[in-house]
């Protein structure tokens, strides 16, 4: 049997199934010779070889996608992003360190931005800010502390009461939330898939080409795909929570499966039920909560659950967005989902990434605990020039990032995940 080493999903994305049928890049077929060779076509891996293009004009450059573009993990999420670092639990003293990060994820999302105003990727770009949102007293105390960061940092910002939150989303469901004016809420699919048409014309993408295997030969690497044999000077993982498939940081990263679901079409009569805001997203005070948005004009996504390393029944994961939906919006009830989809993140124990050089011209970059649009870009951003030896911030961005730290082996690590997820939703109460 082939080593199953990218997330193979039971359902279709949704952010993909709602835009225009999209023509694949052909998978391998045959021999490939390149300098520098990425696996993984999401954020961190287009950024990779964009900026390996940048720095290296002449490079032959592949980046080798499992599936399609647009599949993946990267158009699964929930379409927010942002230059500003501001932690879900914060403390005042995290304030300094979330300025530094914050230089970092400002150079990648100006440079993403820029990819984007140039290449006319249009992926519904919303400069409409989130809410943080707090339904229990412990989350707005939690809340709280982040707002103490945010002024401190001089964040832009606004509190919310129960009735400002209600007004904008239609729902009474939130105590206590603040309104960040920096974030920007976008299509994913249509960003990913935007990125991939941008790619320079040095820059050879195949998808349908899993790697199934990688080893070190005459002073470079082997990547094996059904279709065909890649060889490179250097090689690039970007497959986030997959790395430790080919081998690598089994002790630093989990891969954990969130699902989302995306209602049908509300009627135009109905609209005032999810609130005055034409545009607006909001994201749960508890790491566990629950995350929503206005999508269009007319529908709701809910983003939930949690599962350990392999997909939960869909008719399971179906019935506990629907509870999520209708505690929020109960006079909604009759409004079905049209959409319902997974998607992987990498877990690791302490939030932190894990990023840089595993072996003589081996790299990878993983971890991003479902922060990935901004994070994702600047890590691939950097880990190119660290692959050229160029620049000069690695170690300030390692060192204001962080280092993921060791997670149990099996079966320790799936007991405490079940251990601690079981403590985490009776802390999250009414926030999932």
């Amino acid at each position: 049997m082939t080593k199953l080493t990218f997330p193979k999903y039971s359902n279709l994305c949704g952010w993909n199934a709602m835009l225009p049928p999209r023509e694949p890049h052909a998978a391998l077929d045959g021999s490939l010779t390149v300098d520098y060779a990425i696996v993984g076509a999401g954020y961190t891996g287009f950024a990779v070889a964009r900026r390996l293009q940048e720095l290296d004009p002449q490079a032959r450059i592949a980046v080798l996608e499992a599936t399609t573009v647009g599949e993946g993990a990267s158009a699964r999420n929930s379409g927010f992003t942002g230059a500003h670092v501001l932690p879900r639990n914060a403390s005042i003293e995290m304030a300094q360190k979330a300025q530094v990060q914050t230089t970092f994820f400002r150079e990648a999302y100006d440079w993403l931005m820029s990819i984007v105003r140039d290449n006319g990727i249009e992926c519904d770009i919303q400069q409409a800010g989130s809410i943080r949102g707090a339904a229990t007293e412990q989350g707005e105390a939690s809340l709280r502390k982040v707002l103490e960061v945010a002024q401190a940092n001089g964040i832009a910002h606004s509190v919310l009461s129960r009735d400002d939150i209600h007004r904008r989303i239609g729902s009474p469901y939130y105590r206590f939330g603040i309104h960040m004016q920096d974030t920007v809420l976008l299509q994913p699919a249509a960003l990913i898939r935007g990125l991939a048409d941008a790619l320079p014309s040095s820059v050879a993408l195949h998808e349908n080409t899993p790697v199934t295997a990688i080893r070190r030969k005459d002073g470079g690497w082997i990547l094996e795909t059904s279709g065909g044999v890649v060889k490179c000077k250097q090689l690039a993982l970007a497959t986030n929570g997959f790395i430790p498939k080919f081998g690598y940081l089994k002790s630093r990263m989990a891969t954990i499966y969130t699902y989302a679901a995306v209602t049908e079409e509300i009627p135009d009569g109905r609209l005032g039920e999810i609130g005055e805001s034409e545009a607006w997203g909001l994201l749960p005070s508890h790491r566990l909560g629950t995350t929503l948005r206005r999508i269009g004009r007319n529908r709701v996504m809910v983003r939930s659950l949690y599962a350990h390393e392999a997909e939960i029944d869909e008719g399971r994961a179906k019935a506990m967005l629907r509870d999520r939906f209708e505690r929020r919006w109960p006079n909604l009830k009759d409004i079905g989902f049209e959409y319902l989809w997974g998607g992987t993140t990498a877990f690791t124990m302490n939030g932190a990434p894990w990023w840089g050089q595993l072996e003589e011209g081996l790299y990878a970059s993983g971890g991003c605990n479902g922060s990935g649009i901004a994070k994702g870009t600047m890590l691939g951003r950097h880990l190119a020039e660290l692959m050229l030896g160029k620049g000069n911030a690695h170690q300030a961005m390692a060192q204001s990032m962080g280092s993921a730290s060791w997670i149990a082996p099996e079966p320790l690590r799936t007991i405490g995940f079940h251990f601690v997820s079981a403590i985490e939703r009776r802390k999250a109460g009414l926030e999932i």
